[in-house]
């Protein structure tokens, strides 16, 4: 088309499951531009945000924005979308445990896994069954237990203290800062267990102890390096960890071809196609993804590797992707993008608990509109009109 870029307030549809900030349809604020890098992005979006910010809500929000990649946010967060009005950072305690009488942590580490805690300060008054209650909720996300110790004046107090020398206990707590009257909890099992189940934790105790400020405080933060790809363990595959046309990082281009002829477990760690970053980004505002895009790919030859790491034959692909290739093979120039959520934006800026209090029309969580009574039957004759023809599913059993 000749055209070099373009911005559009866009309507889009999603096939997810509805929750609090998710309707079925939404409004972005859409960006796609030849010649850019990732820091040319950055730059637009911020400026854009704290323009809207400053004239909105009178707000001077700094920039540049801070940056983590995802590796650090799901290590210090266990989120990819960090809330950083709030500490209860995620500790690594591996290397203080590996060599515990404790079972539990020693053996998880001994099978690759690790051992994390959270200090949850001033804590040191929780009874043992708001412990029970908490030990419930992590087991929700996976995790087989929540061990803790007390934090007192003369040492730690815990089941499992007799397993820990005087050296091991203080390096448990040295390393998360623990003083008298702190409770730290701790997870063991495989990164992305520990990660999901005290990433959900630290969220629950920051709702718990009132730790999210009430007022307006707006902490804007870039992740980025995601994963080119993500292991589906049920499918005994890779899959695109996100957008199926966003370019891999530079550095790790050489990692496609390695796959094929490592000897690394497929979706292990060290396997050249787990570590392959993709240039990937998304924009999080207080703990909610408000914005995604990446440095799109423009190669052939790029994009025909991903599709055959992925298990899509030549013909497939270009049965699936030809009209995408072609232009591939005719020159298309480097670019990327991003698309700013409008909704979840203006949700968190008027200080709403759901985007259903600033939209129109909104839906319930059923994907049903109560003003128009939609969706509802339509008219056989109307079904007539427009060829359409409906066919009853058939009941099994």
């Amino acid at each position: 088309s000749g055209i070099e870029r373009y911005y559009q307030i866009a309507r889009c549809l999603r096939d997810e499951d509805l929750r609090a900030d998710r309707q079925p349809e939404h409004t972005q604020v859409d960006m796609e531009m030849s010649f850019v890098t990732r820091e040319d992005v950055f730059d637009v979006v911020e400026r854009m945000w704290q323009h809207v910010f400053r004239q909105v809500l009178g707000v001077e929000i700094p920039i540049p924005f801070p940056r983590l990649t995802y590796d650090k946010a799901m290590g210090r967060y266990g989120s990819d979308k960090p809330d950083l009005r709030y500490g209860l950072e995620l500790v690594d305690i591996s290397t203080h445990v590996a060599e515990s009488e404790f079972k539990v942590f020693a053996g998880a580490v001994a099978a690759g896994g690790q051992v994390k805690g959270i200090n949850a300060r001033g804590c040191g008054a929780f009874s043992r069954k708001e412990i029970d209650e908490l030990t419930e909720f992590v087991k929700g996300f996976g995790a087989k237990g929540l061990a803790y110790f007390y934090v007192t004046n003369t040492g730690v107090r815990s089941p499992i203290a007799k397993f820990f020398t005087d050296e091991q206990t203080a390096g448990i707590v040295s390393a998360l800062d623990g003083n008298p009257g702190d409770l730290l909890f701790f997870v063991a099992d495989q990164p992305g267990t520990v990660a999901e189940s005290l990433g959900r934790l630290r969220v629950h105790l920051a709702r718990q102890l009132n730790l999210i400020p009430s007022g307006p405080e707006y902490r804007f933060l870039w992740v980025l390096d995601f994963p080119l790809f993500e292991w589906k363990p049920g499918e005994n595959k890779y899959d695109f960890m996100h957008n199926p046309v966003s370019a891999p990082h530079p550095a790790d281009e050489p990692l496609l071809a390695e796959g094929w002829h490592t000897t690394a477990r497929p979706g292990g760690p060290e396997h050249p196609w787990t570590r392959a970053r993709a240039l990937q980004y998304d924009l999080v505002l207080n703990g909610s993804e408000v914005a995604s895009g990446s440095i799109r790919n423009h190669r052939a030859d790029l994009q025909e590797q991903v599709f055959a790491i992925l298990g899509i034959s030549p013909e497939q692909a270009r049965s699936k992707f030809g009209f995408l290739l072609e232009a591939f093979q005719y020159g298309a120039p480097p670019h990327g993008g991003i698309a700013p959520g409008l909704d979840r934006m203006v949700a968190i800026m008027g200080g709403a608990d759901t985007i259903r209090d600033v939209i129109a029309f909104p839906k319930t969580a059923s994907a049903t509109d109560l003003m128009m009574d939609a969706p509802s039957e339509v008219d056989p004759e109307q079904l007539r009109e427009l060829r359409i023809r409906v066919v009853p599913e058939e009941k099994k059993g």
